[in-house]
């Protein structure tokens, strides 16, 4: 099985370094993220406050009314460790209209407007704060498609989109993110009772292996099967990675000119960026 350890001080140099390079690149010198009371949110804030200063990065608790009280708690615990800004904004009263007027919701939808809500919430503050927002998603949750597509998918850059849920934890135990968050169960909160594991059917540990070989390793599915994956299990994350594609790119644009957006014109090359 293959090893996805990694070199901590070295990731955390390149990570502190995109960020403070990312931000300033676009006139900025503050961020603003969504503190949830995961791993994934506490890495990406031990990160910024190193790279920008605490006093530079606004972490913002949004509790629905079903959110864990751990949850509440475990951010609380980074926000004091670290001495970032926070703001705390419950985001009952502003969902919970929409939801009643759907009696037959179910909770993926529910949960898709709570994620929305809290992206609206962050990019407000964005600008009151003058920030830019980063995000918080992890590279396995990005090929999978486990995120809400303008929700808690929706950033400006995002440090920690490299690094497969399992890295997350290694690199988050180098930097020290207290081990309650170490030690819980992934879970975005949406409702009560939920995992992300459960949810998806299986674990990070071992998506995160077979994604490996399926993404960095360039693996075709049948020699990662020889390589030890059940092919039920190899066909239902490949098809999990192709049918959320949509998720992780611009909207495709019509192509008509010469340097159409998303396709041929890029990067700022030219601009002294």
């Amino acid at each position: 099985m293959p090893d996805l350890s990694i070199d901590t001080e070295l990731a955390r140099t390149i990570l502190t370094g995109f960020i403070k390079t990312e931000i300033g690149r676009s006139g900025f010198s503050r961020t603003v993220l969504g503190l949830s009371g995961g791993i994934d949110s506490a890495l990406a804030c031990y990160l910024a406050a190193e790279a920008l200063g605490p006093e530079n990065v606004l972490a913002i608790r949004m509790p629905y009314k079903t959110s864990s009280e751990d949850s509440l708690e475990h951010a609380q615990l980074v926000i004091d460790d670290l001495g970032v800004q926070s703001l705390t904004v419950p985001i009952t009263d502003m969902v919970d209209p929409l939801i009643e007027r759907f009696p037959n919701m179910e909770n993926r939808r529910k949960g898709n407007i709570m994620a929305r809500q809290r992206m609206i919430i962050l990019f407000d503050q964005s600008e009151a704060f003058k920030g830019l927002v980063l995000g918080t998603g992890n590279k396995t949750e990005i090929l999978l498609g486990y995120s809400t597509l303008y929700g808690d998918s929706a950033c400006a850059i995002n440090p920690i989109g490299d690094l497969y849920k399992t890295q997350v934890r290694e690199l988050s135990k180098a930097v020290g993110v207290p081990q309650q968050l170490l030690d819980k169960a992934p879970s975005a909160d949406l409702w009560i009772g939920q995992t992300d594991e459960q949810e998806l059917g299986f674990t990070y540990e071992e998506a995160d292996r077979l994604l490996y070989l399926l993404i960095d390793q360039r693996y075709k599915p049948e020699e990662c099967v020889e390589a030890g994956f059940a092919e039920n299990f190899v066909k239902a994350v490949i098809q999990r990675v192709r049918k959320n594609q949509f998720k992780r790119v611009l909207p495709p644009i019509a192509k008509l000119s010469n340097r159409t957006m998303g396709y041929d014109f890029l990067y700022l090359r030219d601009w002294g960026t």
